[in-house]
């Protein structure tokens, strides 16, 4: 699976949005004349929408992580068989082969 963000992690992409967010809005509070309470208002919203904009990229993140990990194990079973098959072959082909060196062993004899 490729990442859509060429090279950077989804995690600092994220980290990096919200840091650009909370800094272009605390910047425009500062310089917006408004009162105590509008601001307070203003900071409450502000607050409860990066609240929601985190949650949805926590879901979106851990979705993307159970994904992989699932997909990681899949992949380790399908290795995994065919690694015990591999060595299984190579054990009867080992068993056949000492069996056909004992049978001309035998008759040398």
């Amino acid at each position: 699976m490729e990442d859509e963000y060429s090279g950077q992690g989804f995690g600092g992409v994220m980290i990096s949005f919200l840091a650009g967010g909370l800094i272009g809005a605390g910047v425009a509070m500062l310089l917006a004349p408004k009162s105590g309470k509008e601001m307070r208002e203003q900071i409450r919203g502000m607050a409860e929408e990066v609240k929601e904009t985190t949650g949805d990229y926590y879901e979106r993140v851990k979705k993307t992580v159970v994904s992989a990990l699932e997909n990681g194990q899949e992949l380790l079973e399908e290795k995994k068989d065919l690694i015990t098959s591999a060595v299984q072959a190579g054990i009867e082909t080992c068993e056949k082969k000492r069996k056909k060196q004992d049978k001309n062993a035998e008759s040398v004899k």
